[in-house]
């Protein structure tokens, strides 16, 4: 029992090592986006039911590090001030899909190949889900979305994207950035130690090829991993090193893709709101758009990796930790301190 522990725990801080500076250059550059994003720059850009709208929201969304529960008041709110359906779907898709932390995260852990498919397929998916939903009847714009970011646990506010009007570039970005080393790291900090802790015990427990033996490659992994993304809450970033776990175990590059892009768009309580604010129809619609475009998208992952005979086993290479710079560890205490500081003292101003 004590050398499965130790392992778990020298294979958690190995991902931790890995990731943890691109992590904090990701919240970095993310704290610059939101200070010197325009004020009502995405409202602007949502407010007609077509299809440039759609492909506007899709685009914004994907550097936002916004998580899944955290979008829906986002959304909504911009729903409620006269944004379409549709791009307000595009846009609840795209953001917690991928964000520049994720994206940050992504290069550390797998590969320049996925670091770019990822977010291309998140822009892909939340258009498809958008041109869709305009095709409905339009609905009613709901009420009270402050309320859909309580279920999923995660512990984020729902103000991802205000601004301070009329404050200068310098007041902004350190308001910004503020905002990423506490607010942000605090929404996704925890949910990226626990994937990186379950990284660690794929790592330790399940043993080498275990998912192409028994699963196979095709298909069929890619089912298991939408069955299991589509109701579980796994923020991007937490998402990442998790498939980087099951990679070395066997999981191919396509099933990869569909978590990290079924997880953090969907989860029991995201379906439930966008039920309850936007139709039952849209909900249906944007459930079964993300399932059949990230399986397609899969399919297609997989083939690049076999026409380019990429190895996805280096995602997380023995080889490559021992040669990682001594300021890996060092970035590594610095994020894991950063985020006990961001909770404990959203705690004690309770």
């Amino acid at each position: 029992m004590i050398e499965l522990i130790t392992a778990i725990l020298q294979a958690s801080w190995q991902v931790l090592n890995e990731s943890a500076g691109y992590c904090l250059f990701g919240i970095f550059m993310a704290g610059l986006l939101r200070a010197l994003m325009p004020d009502d720059f995405v409202l602007t850009h949502l407010g007609k039911n077509n299809f440039i709208s759609v492909i506007k929201a899709s685009l914004i969304g994907v550097p936002l590090p916004v998580c899944s529960c955290g979008v829906i008041p986002v959304a909504m709110g911009l729903r409620k001030q006269g944004a379409g359906s549709g791009p307000t779907t595009a846009f609840m898709i795209s953001t917690p899909e991928t964000g520049i932390d994720s994206i940050a995260v992504t290069w550390a852990l797998l590969d320049p190949l996925m670091t770019i498919i990822r977010p291309l397929a998140a822009f892909i998916t939340a258009t498809c889900a958008g041109i869709a939903v305009n095709f409905l009847p339009e609905q009613p714009n709901g009420s009270e979305p402050e309320k859909a970011c309580t279920n999923c646990g995660c512990g984020c506010t729902g103000n991802s994207i205000e601004h301070h009007h009329g404050a200068s570039v310098t007041g902004r970005v350190r308001d910004g950035l503020s905002f990423a080393f506490t607010d942000l790291l605090r929404d996704i900090g925890p949910s990226l130690l626990f994937g990186i802790i379950v990284a660690g015990v794929i790592a330790a427990v399940m043993p080498q090829g275990f998912i192409e033996r028994h699963l196979g490659s095709g298909i069929g992994p890619m089912l298991i991993m939408l069955a299991v993304g589509i109701p579980l809450y796994v923020c991007a970033s937490a998402s990442t090193p998790i498939v980087a776990a099951l990679a070395l175990k066997g999981l191919s590059p396509g099933a990869a893709l569909v978590f990290l892009l079924a997880g953090p768009a969907t989860n029991a309580a995201t379906i439930t709101v966008v039920a309850r604010l936007m139709g039952k129809r849209v909900a249906v619609v944007y459930v079964l758009v993300i399932a059949a475009v990230s399986l397609l998208l899969g399919i297609i992952t997989n083939y690049l990796y076999g026409c380019t005979a990429i190895d996805i086993t280096n995602w997380i290479s023995p080889a490559d930790f021992e040669r990682e710079s001594l300021l890996n560890p060092l970035f590594s205490v610095i994020l894991v301190v950063l985020i006990f500081k961001s909770k404990i003292s959203y705690y004690l101003k309770k």
